[in-house]
């Protein structure tokens, strides 16, 4: 199962170069006259606490480097996942998502959007949040699966 895990793990890391086409649903912001944005990302302390999921792993990409400070977190879930269909619709990324670490009110921005990473499929939805912790932010919730386990991954601005 550890290895299994670590798979997941990686493939969600390499995943990461791909989330390019996830900053087109955060809002525009500007970096500066005659300058691109070029992502630089690090991996960061995990800023949740203990839960029965355990500790994910979390990167960050700063505003000097992204336009806005933005932040991916990734967790395995093994056998969270619906075994026969995987994720085919909002309810079962809702459910795999992990909107609870946030607190605060979210607010679906638009229905969810089938995504593939790899041989992984899944689903992914925009929201927009209002906490104390985090003010007014937008998440975007990305789930993938493989057989019975899935990867859910929260990008937050």
């Amino acid at each position: 199962m550890r290895k299994h895990t670590t798979i997941l793990s990686a493939v969600a890391a390499f995943a990461l170069g791909g989330l390019a086409s996830a900053f087109a649903l955060l809002p525009a912001q500007s970096v500066g006259v005659g300058t691109a944005p070029h992502p630089v990302w690090r991996e960061v302390r995990w800023p949740f606490p203990m839960d029965q999921w355990g500790k994910g792993t979390a990167f960050q990409c700063s505003a000097a480097d992204c336009g806005t400070e933005i932040n991916v977190y990734l967790r395995a879930k093994i056998g969270f996942c619906n075994c026969t269909a995987g994720m085919t619709d909002d309810v079962e990324l809702d459910r795999v998502a992990d909107f609870d670490l946030f607190g605060g009110a979210l607010y679906a921005q638009a229905p969810g959007q089938p995504v593939v990473a790899g041989w992984m499929k899944g689903r992914s939805r925009p929201f927009a949040i209002r906490s104390a912790r985090w003010g007014d932010a937008t998440i975007l919730s990305v789930g993938l699966h493989d057989r019975c386990d899935a990867l859910a991954r929260i990008i937050h601005d």
